[in-house]
């Protein structure tokens, strides 16, 4: 009998993530690793007002005047982050702005501890992919 619960409960918990994994995310596919803003679309730090956590691996920015932004980190650093948590931005050293994914230096508070992040991709969101995000994750 212990078996058959144990035999059940592993189902059970293998139909929930395969469930969970079958659900299109609503940001869609991530940009290509190491893409970078053109000239013209690059951001100062400064400039972000607002962000949302997208999912462990996206934050969402918008930018004072220029729009919103997905920016990719490689790993799960925004893992257990809430849109709530602060995130800390740093302009690295002799780059006043951010075009490259290396150009952004970010981490997010949870707790009171700060978790640095890599960035692994920035993009400018078109009007129509901020539209079609859920109002809980519009930026």
């Amino acid at each position: 009998m212990r078996f058959v619960v144990i035999a059940l409960a592993v189902a059970a918990a293998a139909f929930s993530s395969a469930a969970m994994a079958a659900k299109p995310s609503p940001l869609g596919p991530a940009p290509a690793s190491g893409t970078g803003l053109p000239a013209g679309q690059c951001i100062r730090s400064s400039e972000i007002r607002n962000h949302t956590v997208g999912d462990r691996n996206t934050l969402l920015i918008d930018v004072q005047g220029k729009g919103a932004y997905r920016v990719t980190m490689k790993g799960a650093c925004l893992a257990g982050a809430t849109s709530s948590d602060p995130i800390i931005t740093r302009s690295p050293p002799g780059a006043p702005l951010i075009c490259k994914p290396i150009d952004m230096d970010v981490a997010i508070s949870i707790g009171g501890f700060a978790t640095p992040c890599i960035v692994d991709s920035i993009v400018k969101m078109s009007p129509e992919e901020v539209a079609a995000l859920p109002k809980k994750l519009k930026p």
